[in-house]
């Protein structure tokens, strides 16, 4: 199961509010090559840190591809850019953006634990932490289990400790 994290806090001047960007995100992909097999529902989460910029939409999709993890990455990336994410050196890690777009999972696969392969992690290493994550991840594919901890989203979501607030758009 290949498993992507979309999310998005900044109006795009040309595709609107942040849940219309990530949909027209995953038409995109789709257009590339890439079958979407399900999605989640979208949800609001506060930002992390708190701070005064909007709250993000995110929501986890399952896709099939026959890119390999580093061309799936390479893919996501060009995505992030076409819709105007413009990625440099300087990002800062939580800052307010029109879109996200992570790899989350590749199947059983396990990288980036080494010096060897630095620019790509699998699984996700702070899927983990982050109930904006795990919360859609849990309903998506509530039988996908981390393949280092073996823990399912739903039992990741329970250790997580109090306070990343997040809220379930209305369909």
């Amino acid at each position: 199961m290949i498993l992507i994290g979309l999310g998005g806090n900044l109006t795009s001047p040309v595709f609107g509010p942040p849940i219309k960007v990530l949909s027209a995100a995953l038409a995109h992909l789709q257009r590339a090559g890439v079958r979407v097999v399900g999605c989640s529902p979208w949800y609001q989460s506060a930002p992390i840190p708190a701070s005064d910029q909007p709250w993000f939409v995110n929501g986890v999709a399952c896709i099939e591809t026959a890119l390999a993890p580093q061309a799936l990455l390479a893919l996501l990336h060009r995505t992030e850019a076409h819709f105007g994410r413009q990625r440099s050196a300087g990002d800062v890690r939580w800052a307010a953006r029109i879109v996200d777009l992570d790899l989350l999972a590749y199947g059983d696969y396990v990288t980036g634990r080494g010096e060897a392969d630095k620019a790509l992690f699998l699984p996700h290493p702070r899927l983990d932490e982050r109930a904006f994550v795990l919360a859609p991840l849990a309903v998506l594919a509530p039988s996908w289990r981390h393949p280092v901890s073996g823990r399912t989203a739903a039992e990741m979501l329970a250790l997580l400790e109090p306070g990343q607030e997040l809220l379930k758009i209305p369909d």
